[in-house]
């Protein structure tokens, strides 16, 4: 049996966690593999949760052991079910893994002819620190791909009002001032899971409406503040995401302008000029305007105008 390994895409990453049973359903995710190392035992121990009974076929069960035999013997993976400080040393020699620099975690997809294994590392002494979702390959690259289009938000009479990429944030803002910020997940081209529950998406537009409320997107692409310049009040502020207007910022630097100054505290924490320019527009324009999208201005160079 052939078997290709890379490390995991950001998108392949969020299926490498639990999903809800509706998900589950979507991705043929046919069950999930456990590992820890107890102290004084020589190896990993492991457990087997099964999600999808009727995928779990001998077929599979025959793919599924060869497959975990192939990273056993591979030199590049076979460390990291001896001991804990051999997958730990895995991690630190395989950045090209890691899920990110504010994450520990690190992942790696397994393909077979007819299967997908997603496999999570986290370095954690004290509890689980592998994890291995095991998919029907095709499957689970249908759902990949069907989610690149993104999450619709819309009105009742099925007007767009944005997009958000899956696993995204919204906040929804009840007419009695509470922001409710909620996970997204894709489901199809008409149905998302808001936090725990699962909507059409004409279902949850109608419900708001009926509430009197208002949903904006919270940008995974935006940081959660930047910097810009009043001139009216000549003076830095500061732009939180999702939240409209802004607040004095507080901040002198003596010999630079006030743009200047917004720009360099932005460099400073990393914000982009695409993004200071999407973050000024969401404050001003409301943040479901397309100005409020870092990739509208990435698709014209960057530009930092001011929209």
């Amino acid at each position: 049996m052939s078997m290709t390994i890379r490390p995991m895409t950001p998108a392949e990453r969020k299926y490498s966690h639990s999903q809800s049973q509706q998900l589950i359903c979507q991705t043929g995710c046919i069950g999930r593999s456990r590992g820890w190392f107890t102290c004084g035992a020589n190896g990993m121990s492991t457990d087997w949760t099964g999600l999808l009974p009727s995928l779990d076929t001998e077929e599979f069960k025959a793919d599924y052991a060869v497959a975990i035999d192939a990273l056993r013997s591979d030199k590049s993976y076979e460390g990291i079910r001896k001991s804990f400080r051999n997958l730990e040393l895995h991690c630190q020699k395989h950045p090209e893994s890691s899920f990110g620099p504010d994450s520990p975690e690190h992942g790696y997809r397994a393909d077979t002819e007819k299967y997908s294994y997603l496999l999570r590392l986290n370095p954690n002494p004290d509890g689980c620190c592998l994890y291995l979702y095991c998919y029907v390959k095709e499957h689970l690259d249908r759902h990949l791909k069907n989610a690149e289009a993104g999450i619709r938000f819309i009105t009742p009479n099925y007007r767009e009002l944005f997009r958000i990429p899956d696993g995204d944030q919204i906040r929804i803002m009840t007419v009695d001032g509470r922001m409710l910020d909620r996970p997204c997940r894709f489901i199809d081209e008409t149905h998302v899971e808001i936090g725990r529950d699962l909507f059409h998406i004409c279902e949850f537009a109608e419900k708001l409406e009926r509430a009197g409320n208002t949903v904006v997107p919270l940008r995974s692409s935006l940081p959660d503040k930047c910097y810009g310049y009043d001139e009216e009040m000549n003076a830095v502020v500061v732009i939180e995401k999702g939240v409209a207007g802004w607040e004095l910022a507080g901040k002198r630097l003596e010999g630079m302008s006030g743009q200047e100054r917004a720009d360099r505290l932005n460099r400073e924490d990393g914000v982009t000029q695409a993004q200071a320019a999407a973050m000024l527009a969401g404050a001003t324009r409301g943040w479901a305007c397309p100005e409020a999208d870092p990739a509208h201005y990435e698709a014209l160079g960057g530009s930092w105008k001011t929209p």
